[in-house]
This record gives C-alpha cells, sequence and structure tokens, in this order.
C-alpha cells in the first residue's frame, strides 16, 4: 500500500433544492446527531487509500479484456452485533477458495472482492412493516436502523454511522492482519490479495467519507469498490451523481426491467472516457429471465463498442419466501442463472468476467438445496442467521465453485469464438 496520503477530506457536492432525488435514504429525525456524526466521518482517517482503488480498477480491466476473472462474495449485510474474527476469517477463505477454483478452471489469474467492511447498509421495497397489527419502519441495515422489532430500535439514529465507519475499519484491519500472516500452511488458505466493497447506498455516509485524490477529484475512501443498486440507479437520481465524480472504480446492478437505451445511457454517465476497469456491469436477472433479457442488452454494448466487465448476479433474482416465512433461494436456480449467463455471455463472444454471490465460511441454513440433499426448507428456522438476504453456506459455495468450474473448463473462450465489447479481440 503505497502512494499519497489523501490528508484532507474533499467537498463533495452540496444537497439542496436543485440536488437530485435521493431514493431509498434514511428519514434521520435528530438533525443535531446527524451534523455530529457527520462531522465525525469528515475528521475520520480514510479506510482505503486511493492507490489501492487504483490497483482494482487495473484488475477489473483485465476482467474487461477477458484476462481475469471477478470472484465478489460475503455476507448479505453486515451485523455490528455480529462481528467475530473466526466468522470473518472462515468467511474470507471460503471465498478464497471459490476464487481458486474458478481461476483454476478458467485458467485465468482470480480478483477476489469481499462484500465486507462496509456492507451495513439495504434497499428496501417497502418503507415499513406490520407485525400482529403492529407498523413500525422497516429494518434497513445497521448503519440505519436496528433489526428488533421495536420502536426503539427501527428509529433511524444517525450514531449508527459512525459506529459502521469504525466496524468496518476493525474489519479491513482484521483481514489485513490475516492476509498479511497467512503462511500457506493452514488447512484454509486466504486469498492473497482481497479487495473491499459494498452498496454505496447511504450519500450522507458516503459523502461525509469522501476524500480529495491526490492524482485529481475525490474518491470514496469507505472502501475500494463501491456499486448502485437496481432500486437506485436512476439516471436523475443522487446515487448515479456522486458515483460519476469519484475515481473508484464502480459498478452497477442490472435486473430485468433495463431498457438497452437506459444501459447505454447510464455507461455514458459514468464512464463517459471509456476508462477500462472503471464499470463493471453486474446482472441480476432471475433464473427464467437471464436468456431472455442479456442477449439484446450485452449486444447494445457491442454495437457501440462499450468495455465493460459483465458480471453474474445469480442470487438476489432468485428470492422467494418459504414455508416457514422466511426468505429463501434455491441452489439450483443460483445454478441455473449462472449457468445461462455464461451460455449468453459465450454465445456473444464476451468474456463472461465474474461472479457476485452472498455467501458465508459459517454452517447456516439460509439457501435451500445444494450437495447431498444440502438444506431443506426445514432446517430454515433453526439454521438462519442472516439479517436480511439468505447467503450460501460453505459447503454450498464450494458446490457451487465446482458446478461453475465444469461449467467454465467446457466453455470456449470470446477471444477463440468471436468479438466482443468486453472480450479480448475488441480491446488489444
Amino acid at each position: 500500500m503505497t502512494g499519497s496520503l489523501p490528508c484532507a477530506p474533499a467537498v463533495p457536492p452540496a444537497a439542496g433544492p436543485q440536488a437530485p432525488p435521493a431514493r431509498q435514504q434514511p428519514h434521520w429525525h435528530d438533525g443535531p446527531a446527524l451534523s455530529s456524526s457527520l462531522a465525525a466521518l469528515g475528521r475520520s482517517l480514510p479506510l482505503v487509500l486511493p492507490s489501492e482503488c487504483a490497483l482494482l480498477k487495473s484488475r477489473l480491466a483485465a476482467v474487461a479484456r477477458g484476462e481475469a476473472f471477478l470472484v465478489q462474495g460475503g455476507d448479505c449485510a453486515e451485523s455490528l452485533d455480529a462481528l467475530d474474527a473466526g466468522s470473518i476469517r472462515r468467511t474470507v477463505a471460503t471465498l478464497g477458495r471459490v476464487a481458486d477454483v474458478l481461476g483454476r478452471a478458467l485458467e485465468l489469474p482470480a480478483v477476489t472482492v469481499g462484500r465486507l467492511a462496509g456492507q451495513y447498509a439495504k434497499p428496501r421495497s417497502s418503507t415499513t412493516e406490520i407485525r400482529d397489527g403492529v407498523e413500525l419502519p422497516v429494518y434497513r441495515g445497521d448503519a440505519v436502523n436496528g433489526h428488533a422489532f421495536t420502536a426503539a430500535d427501527r428509529a433511524p439514529d444517525p450514531g449508527r454511522l459512525v459506529r459502521v465507519r469504525d466496524a468496518s475499519a476493525a474489519t479491513l484491519n482484521l483481514v489485513r492482519a490475516l492476509i498479511a500472516s497467512e503462511d500457506g500452511t493452514s488447512r484454509e488458505t486466504l486469498p492473497r490479495e482481497l479487495f473491499t466493497s459494498h452498496e454505496g447506498l447511504v450519500l450522507d455516509y458516503e459523502r461525509a467519507l469522501t476524500r480529495a485524490d491526490p492524482a485529481g477529484g475525490r474518491y470514496a475512501s469507505s472502501g475500494h469498490l463501491l456499486w448502485i443498486g437496481e432500486r437506485t440507479r436512476q439516471l436523475d437520481g443522487a446515487h448515479v451523481e456522486y458515483f460519476a465524480g469519484i475515481s473508484n472504480p464502480i459498478a452497477v446492478k442490472i435486473g430485468p426491467t433495463a431498457g438497452t437505451d437506459e444501459l447505454i445511457r447510464l455507461v455514458d454517465r459514468l464512464d463517459p472516457d471509456r476508462d477500462p476497469g472503471r464499470l463493471t456491469l453486474i446482472v441480476r436477472m432471475g433464473a427464467d429471465r437471464i436468456r431472455d433479457v442479456l442477449p439484446d442488452l450485452i449486444s447494445k454494448t457491442i454495437a457501440e463498442g462499450m468495455t465493460v466487465g459483465w458480471v453474474s448476479d445469480p442470487m438476489h433474482g432468485n428470492t422467494f419466501g418459504a414455508p416457514c416465512g422466511r426468505k429463501t433461494r434455491r441452489f439450483d436456480d443460483i445454478l441455473d442463472e449462472a449457468a445461462g449467463f455464461f451460455e449468453v455471455a459465450h454465445g456473444l463472444g464476451v468474456h463472461p468476467g465474474g461472479v457476485h454471490l452472498e455467501l458465508t465460511g459459517d454452517d447456516v441454513a439460509e439457501c435451500v438445496g445444494g450437495a447431498d440433499g444440502g438444506v431443506g426448507f426445514g432446517d430454515l428456522p433453526g439454521g438462519y442467521r442472516s439479517v436480511c438476504d439468505p447467503r450460501l453456506n460453505r459447503r454450498q459455495s464450494l458446490d457451487l465453485a465446482d458446478r461453475l468450474a465444469a461449467l467454465l473448463a467446457r466453455s470456449p473462450s470470446p477471444a477463440d469464438g468471436g468479438e466482443g465489447a468486453s472480450g479480448r479481440a475488441a480491446v488489444s
């Protein structure tokens, strides 16, 4: 980790009457407490350095050229009450093992990025939740409010922003120490290089942690890679405006409702200079939609000569309610969507650049299915630990990696079969 230190906070875009709409934001009720928290964040040290972000961008440029494969994964939502060194290590080791399996299958270097050290906020489809006739604000992640169904816990608390920043720093320090001390003798070898990522959802938090980049402009010091979610990627929205102004590598979740013209305008807005590694498109369609919707989107970027990284998120489009009332996902649906992504990409001569997974190294029961019967619906009530959406456990994660590796090993290289906007031939 070298390079000039960003010593002073940058001045982020000011909110005001002319500011674009900011969707999925908390309704803070304590103005003085919010001001105090944002001031504390503004004085805090950066969690990551711009030189590290630039290194990741160079790795993602290789992904876009078809010379590397991105493996991104971790918790759906991190919890302030569940910070545990052993659990973090197991998750990082599982992620590293998945990356190793897929990288070997493709005979390409794997770029390993964790959903950790910052994944504390979640967009929600409703603003409130009703239980037994009681209506309270919905849980929006530990950055905003608590998970317990009480009025006190569900009240948005700006003090949590500072706690989240401190917890992210602790997690990042632990992961760096674990990787630095890894000697290869452990049964679970950790990745040699790991970057952090999270959804850049709560703009108060992200703006307060925005810092001056010594190379020019501003960067988000909260993580190496930030992404815009499916619910906040509106072209006229505050999230797109903020992301357009930071130098980090960024990503956007693309769901089945995205149109081709909308996608092109989004790429133009976020990556006007066509900077390789700057923008990654994370596709989350659902197993029943991926083969129908994705071809037009990829074809349009090819026609426009755009170089972006294409990555599959086979998790979020396959969530449903289990009989016990918990949200879950079928292992077979996850596998099928990823397989559909690979089929479409290879058919169009484009490098399938990676996978984005919600996983843990712990022995949980949240997604159903997997090797040898895996997890059943009856296992969910006693084995569900996620504070939000279901994750693959370690065994399911490694099973998925093995099955995806078999698919990838049988697939032709885009460089051998065609020329696309994200293939080697298009950008060499």
